[in-house]
């Protein structure tokens, strides 16, 4: 090895052990700018640390987006305040900044099918996720069966595990399928043990006294909301559903083509 080049290989061999891809890239390129323009080096030590802290960061924010399992990746930016008045837009602005995953608090999204409460479940995990919360998001049922599988074959404990490392467990539809007796109580089983230890967000298009139609016992649901509901955020979602609307929108639009089809060959 020539005795000129063997700091450098040094330099790229030691960058490599200690797992700095970014400064391993950066630092020759960097040393040219910062030679331009006459920095001293401990601006140049300076410079190539803050890029290597900034793709770490990133690289550890996409690993997280990606272990949340969002069904879609969905930013508060996409969401149209204006066509569901009957959301708390402040709050939800609020709620982006996370604060409310420190203080281990709940969020609740309530209201009709197609309002959105999916959507801003996404956009606030996002939130967390970006400013390094760890979430994972289920539907309510997907949920339930994979407790029940777990349980079934004798890894329910590590999966619970898994769960209660969460800073944010994300809890959708639920209300849409009723559970067994069973499944409802290994659900309320994640739930007594997120309570004040992580936060929840929940989105149901049930009001809470219809809830026992799905968990099948007063008891159980009494418990259960009680825990939801003690230091919680809601958002009533009661407006018309996107869906809807836009499928009304959809078939003006064929009627209106079709109209102008059968004037023309008229």
């Amino acid at each position: 090895m020539n005795e000129k080049d063997k700091p450098t290989v040094l330099l790229e061999f030691y960058l490599k052990k200690l797992r700095l891809p970014t400064m391993l890239r950066e630092y020759a390129p960097l040393a040219v700018v910062c030679r331009e323009d006459r920095s001293d080096f401990p601006t140049y030590l300076l410079r190539l640390v803050e890029r290597e802290l900034l793709d770490r960061e990133k690289r550890a924010s996409e690993r997280r987006i990606k272990e949340a399992a969002f069904p879609v990746v969905k930013t508060i930016d996409t969401f149209d305040f204006k066509s569901q008045p009957s959301i708390n837009e402040q709050l939800v602005r609020e709620l982006l900044r996370g604060e409310y995953v420190d203080k281990k608090e709940n969020v609740l999204l309530i209201g009709n099918s197609g309002t959105g409460k999916t959507h801003l479940a996404c956009a606030l995990a996002f939130a967390a996720c970006a400013i390094g919360k760890n979430v994972r998001f289920y539907t309510v049922n997907g949920l339930v069966t994979e407790l029940l599988e777990s349980r079934d074959e004798k890894r329910l404990q590590r999966l619970q595990k898994q769960l209660q490392r969460l800073h944010l467990l994300v809890l959708d539809e639920l209300g849409y399928v009723p559970f067994s007796k069973t499944g409802a109580e290994l659900l309320f089983e994640v739930i007594s043990r997120a309570y004040e230890h992580q936060s929840l967000m929940v989105t149901s298009n049930l009001p809470f006294e219809e809830w026992n139609e799905v968990f099948g016992s007063e008891r159980l649901t009494g418990a259960l909301l009680d825990r939801i509901t003690h230091r919680c955020h809601i958002i009533e979602a009661n407006g018309n559903s996107y869906r809807l609307s836009h499928a009304k929108k959809q078939s003006r639009q064929k009627r209106s083509q079709t109209d102008i089809v059968n004037t023309v060959t008229e």
